[in-house]
C-alpha cells in the first residue's frame, strides 16, 4: 500500500493538476444542484432508494474531486455529509425535514467554499457549526435550529452584536459615477439592512469604488439589491480582513509595509495542495504523502470522471460559449453569401446551367440545416431557469410563514441562453413579490374558503416568433382603490376613469410599492419599476392582469432574438425592410373603399368583419418617392402581443433568412426598429420591431 501511495503521490506531483480545476468545478456545480433538487423532491415517509443512492453519489463526487485538489474543507464537509446519506441508504435512519434543512444548508455551504476556491469571491462560511450538526444527526440526535447550521462568519475586528458581519465590497464597470450615490442611498433607506463606508476616496483609476459593509443579510440578499442598479457581475462581496483589496491609506488599511496575510501567495489554495504554485524564487513546495483515500482519487479522477457520470460524459462535450458565438458569426456570414450567390443566379437560365443551379439549390438546403443545428447550440430549455425557484420558495416560505406550492409548466421551453442570463434576475424578482405580497397566511387563506396552501405557477410557452413567461398565484391580486390611492399620494395622475389595466400598470412607476411594512424581501420600492425597464431592454413587454381575492398574473413577452432569422422581405418606394416571419398573419391586396379614416387621421380596414389600425410605413420612416404617382397598395398583417395592425407596402419581394446584427451596437437606437441585416444584393435592410408598431397603433 505503501508503494501504491508513493507512485499516486509522485504523479499527482508530475502532473499540473490546475489544468482539470474548471471541469472540477462545474461538475461539482452541476452535482451540487442535482444533489438540491433531489432533496426537495424528496418524499420523506416513503423515501427511494434509487434517489438516496443518488443524492450520496452526488457528494461522493464532490468529495473526490475536492480532496484531489487539496481542498480540504470542500471534502471534510462533503466527507460528513457522506457519512449522514450512507446511513440513510443503509435504512439505519431515516429522513427527516431537519435532514434536508441541513443538507440543503451544507449545499450552500458547499458553493460558498467553491466560490473562493475559484476566485469569485464571497465570504467564506464558517462550517464548524454545521458539521457538528450533520454529526448529531448521524447520532440520531436533533439539532437545535437548522438554520444556524452555516452562520456568518466571525469577524476579525471589533466584536459585532450576533448574527452580524463586515464585507469588503468592490463595484467595477461604472461607467455613471452617480450609481455609487444611488447604492449608498439605498443601502441607508432600507431600515435594518446595515451601514456601508466608502474605503477609498473617489473612483480609483481601475474604475473600481470599495465599501465596507456591515450587515446581517447574506451575499444573495444583497446582490439581488444592486443588481437592479448595477451588473450583478460588476458586485464583489469578500470577508474585510487586514490589507484585503484596500487602497493604500485607506480608513482601516495596513501600514505600507505590514506584512502579507499567511496563505495569501497561494492564491486560495491551500499550503502544499497538489498545483499550488511554490514561493517565488524558492524550492517548490513538499507535497504530503497521499492517503489511501486521495491516492485512490488523484489517480482516477484526472483521468475518468465517476461511474455516476460516465454515460453523461460520454455524450457531451464542454466548449466554451466564445467558441460558439464564433461558430454562430461564421454561420451568419455563410448564410449572407448564400443569398448573395441566390440573387446573382436569378437571371441565368436553369436549361443552361442546370448543374449549378443544382448545386445552389442544395447550397441552401445545407446552409439551413446548419444554421438550425448551430443555432440549437445556444438554446437552452426553460427548466434551466425554473429549476432553481423550488428552493428559493422553501425558504421564502418558511421565513414569511406561509405555505406556498410551486407548479411549472412548459419547461422544454427553449429560449438563446444570452436571454435566460438576462431573463433570470427579473423573474427573481417577480416570483418574490408574488410570494411576499400576493400569496396569503395560511390562517387570512383559510379564513376566505381557500386552501391553506398557495400556488404559484411558472409557465413558459412560444407565440408568434416570442416567447411567453407568466408568473401566476392564486393570492388576494392587486386593490384597485389601493392602488390608486398611493398613487396619487406620490403625486401620479391617477384619474378615476382609468381602465384596470392602466391602474395594474401604476406599479411599474419609480418608487412605487403598496407594502405596508418594509422587508428584506420586497417592498422597497425598487424593483417593479427596475423589472419593466429592464425586460423593455432586452425589447420586451411586460403585462399584468389581476382578480381582487383570486390572484394576479405577470405576463413577459421577449423576442428569442436568435443571430439568424426567417423573414418576410418588404418594398416601400426604393427602400427594403424585414418582418419577423412569426408575426406575418397574412397579406392581401387593397380595394377600394376597404380603408377608412377615424377621428380625422386614424385609418382603418375592415377584414372579416374585424376592424384593425392601418399603418403606412412611408410615413413612419418618411420614405421619399423617385415617382409622387406611386402609392402603397398591398397590406401586410402582423400580430404582436395579441394585437394586430396592417402595414402598407408597396410589394412583398419574398421570404428568405437573414442574419441579425445589432443596430444599437453599430450606430444608434432607431425607433420600431430591432436590428438591421446584409441582403444577397449587398444592400442593408432594416428588421422592423412589431411590438412598437403594434403599440404605436394604440395611441
Amino acid at each position: 500500500m505503501a508503494e501504491a501511495n508513493h507512485d499516486s503521490s509522485s504523479s499527482a506531483a508530475g502532473i499540473d493538476l490546475t489544468q482539470f480545476y474548471q471541469v472540477f468545478f462545474e461538475e461539482a456545480g452541476e452535482n451540487l444542484q442535482t444533489m438540491e433538487q433531489m432533496l426537495l423532491d424528496l418524499d420523506l415517509s416513503a423515501a427511494d432508494d434509487e434517489e438516496l443512492n443518488a443524492i450520496f453519489r452526488c457528494a461522493h463526487s464532490v468529495k473526490g474531486g475536492a480532496a484531489t485538489f487539496g481542498f480540504n474543507d470542500v471534502a471534510a464537509l462533503t466527507h460528513q455529509m457522506e457519512a449522514l446519506l450512507d446511513k440513510l441508504r443503509r435504512h439505519e435512519l431515516s429522513p427527516t425535514a431537519q435532514m434536508v434543512d441541513v443538507l440543503l444548508a451544507a449545499g450552500d455551504a458547499l458553493r460558498s467554499l467553491l466560490a473562493r476556491h475559484q476566485g469569485s469571491g464571497g465570504s467564506t462560511p464558517d462550517t464548524t457549526d454545521l458539521l457538528a450538526s450533520i454529526a448529531a444527526l448521524c447520532a440520531g440526535q436533533t439539532v437545535a435550529s437548522a438554520a444556524k447550521s452555516a452562520p456568518a462568519p466571525a469577524p476579525a475586528s471589533a466584536a459585532l452584536p450576533p448574527g452580524t458581519r463586515e464585507l469588503e465590497m468592490t463595484v467595477s464597470e461604472l461607467d455613471d459615477p452617480s450609481l455609487v450615490d444611488s447604492l449608498i442611498e439605498l443601502f441607508k433607506e432600507i431600515g435594518g439592512l446595515g451601514e456601508i463606508e466608502p474605503l477609498d476616496a473617489g473612483m480609483a483609476a481601475d474604475g473600481v469604488r470599495r465599501f465596507k459593509v456591515t450587515t446581517t443579510s447574506s451575499d444573495s440578499d444583497l446582490l439581488d439589491l444592486f443588481c437592479f442598479h448595477v451588473p450583478r457581475d460588476a458586485v464583489n462581496l469578500a470577508a474585510l480582513g487586514l490589507g484585503y483589496g484596500f487602497h493604500e491609506d485607506a480608513p482601516g488599511a495596513p501600514p505600507r509595509d505590514y506584512p502579507a496575510p499567511s496563505g495569501e501567495a497561494s492564491y486560495g489554495f491551500f499550503d502544499n495542495a497538489p498545483g499550488a504554485p511554490a514561493t517565488p524564487g524558492g524550492p517548490p513546495a513538499a507535497q504530503p504523502p497521499a492517503t489511501a483515500a486521495s491516492a485512490s482519487a488523484g489517480a482516477a479522477r484526472p483521468a475518468a470522471a465517476p461511474k455516476a457520470a460516465a454515460a453523461l460524459d460520454s455524450a457531451t462535450l464542454r466548449v466554451s460559449i466564445e467558441k460558439v458565438d464564433q461558430l454562430i458569426n461564421l454561420v451568419g456570414e455563410l448564410v449572407i453569401t448564400q443569398a448573395m450567390l441566390a440573387q446573382n443566379s436569378k437571371g441565368l437560365d436553369a436549361a443552361l446551367h442546370q448543374q449549378l443551379s443544382a448545386g445552389l439549390t442544395n447550397l441552401e438546403r445545407n446552409t439551413r440545416d446548419l444554421q438550425e443545428a448551430v443555432m440549437s447550440i445556444r438554446m437552452i430549455p426553460m427548466s434551466m431557469v425554473f429549476n432553481r425557484f423550488p428552493r428559493m420558495l422553501r425558504d421564502l416560505a418558511s421565513k414569511l410563514g406561509k405555505k406556498v406550492e410551486l407548479v411549472t409548466l412548459g419547461e422544454s421551453t427553449e429560449l438563446d441562453k444570452g436571454m435566460v442570463e438576462k431573463i433570470t434576475d427579473p423573474l427573481t424578482h417577480l416570483v418574490r413579490n408574488s410570494c411576499d405580497h400576493g400569496i396569503e397566511l395560511p390562517a387570512e387563506r383559510a379564513a376566505r374558503g381557500k386552501p391553506e396552501t398557495g400556488t404559484l405557477t411558472l409557465v413558459a410557452s412560444h407565440q408568434g416568433g416570442s416567447i411567453v413567461i407568466e408568473v401566476r398565484d392564486d393570492g388576494k391580486g392587486l386593490n384597485r382603490d389601493k392602488l390608486i390611492s398611493k398613487a396619487r399620494e406620490k403625486g401620479i395622475a391617477a384619474p378615476d376613469s382609468m381602465t384596470d389595466n392602466e391602474v395594474w400598470n401604476l406599479i411599474f412607476a419609480p418608487g412605487f410599492s403598496t407594502a405596508e411594512v418594509v422587508t428584506d424581501l420586497s417592498g422597497r420600492g425598487v424593483g417593479m419599476d427596475v423589472v419593466k425597464k429592464n425586460i423593455t431592454a432586452l425589447g420586451g413587454t411586460v403585462d399584468i392582469d389581476s382578480a381582487e381575492g383570486h390572484g394576479m398574473s405577470v405576463k413577459v413577452r421577449l423576442p428569442l432574438t436568435l443571430a439568424i432569422m426567417d423573414g418576410m422581405s418588404v418594398g416601400v418606394a426604393d427602400e427594403c425592410y424585414i418582418l419577423p416571419l412569426g408575426s406575418v398573419v397574412e397579406s392581401f391586396q387593397i380595394k377600394p373603399g376597404m380603408i377608412k379614416t377615424i377621428g380625422g387621421t386614424g385609418l382603418v380596414v375592415e377584414v372579416r368583419d374585424e376592424y384593425m389600425p392601418v399603418i403606412d410605413l412611408e410615413q413612419v420612416f418618411a420614405i421619399p418617392r423617385s415617382h409622387p404617382c406611386n402609392h402603397s397598395n398591398i397590406m401586410v398583417v402582423v400580430e404582436a402581443e395579441g394585437s394586430r395592425v396592417a402595414l402598407l407596402v408597396d410589394e412583398l419581394l419574398g421570404q428568405q433568412q437573414v442574419v441579425v446584427k445589432n443596430l444599437e451596437a453599430n450606430f444608434r437606437k432607431v425607433p420600431d426598429v430591432s436590428g438591421a441585416t446584409i441582403m444577397g444584393d449587398g444592400r442593408v435592410a432594416l428588421i422592423l420591431d412589431v411590438g412598437t408598431l403594434v403599440r404605436r397603433s394604440r395611441h
